[in-house]
């Protein structure tokens, strides 16, 4: 550890991403599957050249007439969310002081990591677009304003704030999606159920990925580390749909019906961020970090205090009980 940080002077990102990228390149294997084994999104739909296809819609379209409309919408925000992909992969691709010749480490691990996440926008858009329950021009065009309109997550093109960012937000589509699908079992529609789990796996896996990267850049930087995981928790993480509009709304309208509905439900609450710092607080194992300057002491603190600060503004939330009328979701 002493022999690292002679060698890496503190706050220089880019000798530590230099020093991370060997390690992210040994360990792809390990949060990334090859291509030849990972599911498809043809293995969970109804294949139109069986003849069975017919009646494999007709059975869909039964179970997701089960599901609850803030579970449909939840839903539906999640797709768009996914399919909004473009934005993530070229905000990865400016991260500062990485490499950007093509067969670089860095170029390989967010053309690998968007390939395997473009799967789940493709299952999920085929999925509502099969239901027959779903808009889809109105959905579409939510898709295309938030391709359009893209995010400001706070992150810069620093790497270390991008991958605390990632870090959380993996964990976070890891809980929606798997709540998703608890949901989806719960009213019948094992296949929603079984698609959302596979989907929730990714995410974990990834989330794991990017949890490793701060870990080790923690090795190397630890203050500086600390100082950018404080100036985000103080933002706030912002979900990167958090501009979402539906067609002749302001940015971010839809979003805040979204959140609603999630929280309603119990599919992503308050309570589910907070639970999401202490899971990074322990990962990287905050309270014993040492050899800290005096703004990496004071940031560890405010993080180590911050979980029941939050706790205290989550119990008084309030959340609307009417669900909001979605353009994305047909009259039931």
């Amino acid at each position: 550890m002493q022999e690292l940080n002679q060698q890496i002077p503190e706050g220089s990102r880019k000798e530590v991403m230099a020093y991370l990228e060997p390690f992210m390149l040994n360990e792809m294997s390990e949060y990334l599957k090859p291509v030849e084994e990972m599911w498809q999104p043809a293995d969970f739909l109804p294949d139109a050249s069986r003849d069975t296809f017919f009646q494999e819609v007709k059975e869909l379209q039964e179970s997701a007439k089960e599901l609850s409309y803030d579970l449909v919408a939840v839903l539906i925000g999640d797709t768009i969310t996914e399919e909004a992909l473009p934005t993530y992969e070229s905000w990865l691709t400016m991260v500062k002081d990485v490499e950007k010749h093509e067969q670089g480490g860095w170029m390989k691990w967010v053309r690998a990591w968007t390939a395997e996440e473009n799967r789940h926008g493709d299952l999920l858009n085929k999925y509502l677009y099969l239901s027959g329950c779903v808009d889809m021009r109105q959905m579409e065009i939510s898709t295309q304003y938030l391709l359009q309109d893209g995010f400001d997550i706070g992150t810069g093109n620093d790497p270390y704030r991008n991958f605390i960012y990632t870090s959380f937000q993996e964990l976070a589509t890891n809980v929606s999606h798997r709540r998703v699908a608890g949901f989806a079992k719960r009213d019948g529609d094992k296949l929603l159920a079984k698609m959302c789990g596979v989907i929730a796996s990714d995410e974990a896996r990834h989330a794991k990925a990017y949890m490793s990267f701060i870990s080790k850049a923690l090795e190397v930087d630890a203050s500086e580390v600390m100082i950018a995981f404080e100036d985000m928790m103080r933002k706030k993480i912002v979900m990167p749909a958090h501009l979402l509009r539906e067609a002749g709304q302001p940015q971010g309208e839809a979003f805040a019906h979204f959140s609603d509905a999630a929280q309603r439900i119990g599919v992503y609450t308050a309570v589910d961020y907070v639970d999401i710092l202490k899971e990074l607080l322990r990962e990287w194992n905050i309270e014993s970090v040492r050899e800290l300057n005096e703004a990496g002491e004071r940031a560890r603190d405010y993080l180590m205090r911050l979980p029941d600060r939050l706790l205290r503004l989550a119990d008084r939330m309030r959340i609307p009980d009417k669900p909001y009328s979605f353009s994305w979701i047909h009259a039931r």
